[in-house]
């Protein structure tokens, strides 16, 4: 487990949470259900059809006593769901008969089960894409108030040789495709309060090809104003941009490129122009430099959802389940 599960394993057991599986029958979600089923901190609501989650968990050994497990099929509060549904999504609901349709996905319903308060978080996308996950959530759950976007970042974790571990946050890698200046300026506060709750001291870097100046084109001007409006609405935050990413982490170079910079060559919190930067910049780390990556951890919802790569293992499920429920 990376830095900063031991402080948010400890907030939930201060206060318990429940967490929805979508894919409650798919063998990983089980295992991890079973692990955070040993502790009293959080309850797993499993969807789907009780007979088989109970087959394969009985195939695995999993003890999943105690889970909720709620089947869409045979949902005791379904027409209050679709009543919801309805009033939330409006004519994009379609007939009544359509919204029944749409809520009898597991996405869907997962995601409307935390909506009513029947659970707090949800973590989905072991067999669903991430556009699948994202979009019920955006469509239900929708930007907390003060949020005008929704964001994600990734925690990217791996031992330090001096002991203890390396964590760093890179945003926004899954949700914005070219964010505006103003957009990265939120992705930046969103971003930085995540980090903190791993126990990242942000140290936050805007991202560009250049370095102070160094070049020129649209996405320089972009990542320089944004900077500059990032400090302005966060004073305390030691904010550093445009840096290219040698001059962000590594000192001798921003000594050289940077070298009025109190923080460029220490960054530990990196805001990237785009998704295309984002996307490929923390999948570089994670395989180039042996990361664990946690995310997309999706941020400025009004309660925590987040989505599972399709090739997670089940500590990887156990990892995220943590995390999310801790956001709530």
């Amino acid at each position: 487990m990376g830095y900063g599960f031991g402080a948010m394993i400890d907030r939930l057991k201060a206060n318990p949470k429940k967490i929805v599986f979508t894919e409650g029958s798919d063998e990983r979600i089980l295992q991890a259900a079973s692990r955070l089923l040993a502790g009293t901190w959080l309850q797993p609501v499993l969807v789907g059809d009780p007979e088989e989650i109970h087959r394969v968990a009985e195939v695995d050994g999993d003890n999943i006593n105690g889970a909720a497990i709620i089947d869409p099929n045979n949902f005791d509060r379904m027409d209050e769901m679709v009543d919801l549904f309805m009033e939330l999504r409006g004519a994009k609901a379609g007939t009544r008969e359509q919204a029944v349709k749409t809520l009898k996905q597991a996405n869907y319903f997962g995601t409307m089960l935390v909506r009513m308060g029947y659970a707090d978080s949800l973590l989905g996308g072991a067999t669903y894409s991430t556009a699948d996950t994202v979009r019920p959530a955006l469509q239900i759950i929708k930007a907390a108030p003060g949020n005008s976007i929704v964001s994600s970042c990734f925690i990217l974790v791996r031992p330090s040789a001096t002991g203890g571990n390396e964590v760093l946050c890179m945003a926004d890698c899954a949700i914005n495709l070219v964010p505006t200046e103003d957009q990265l300026v939120e992705i930046c506060g969103q971003a930085t309060k995540c980090a903190e709750r791993f126990g990242v001291d942000p140290k936050v870097a805007f991202l560009s090809f250049s370095t102070k100046g160094s070049g020129k084109g649209e996405s320089v001007t972009k990542m320089q104003n944004a900077t500059a409006k990032a400090k302005v609405k966060y004073p305390d935050l030691p904010i550093e941009g445009e840096l290219q990413f040698d001059a962000a982490v590594s000192p001798t170079v921003a000594r050289q490129k940077a070298p009025d910079s109190q923080i460029a060559g220490h960054c530990n919190t990196f805001i990237f122009p785009d998704i295309n930067a984002g996307n490929l910049g923390y999948k570089i780390a994670q395989r180039m430099g042996n990361f664990d990556a946690y995310g997309p951890i999706l941020l400025g919802l009004n309660a925590p959802i987040n989505d599972l790569s399709r090739g997670c293992n089940s500590q990887e499920v156990y990892d995220m389940a943590i995390v999310t429920a801790s956001l709530a």
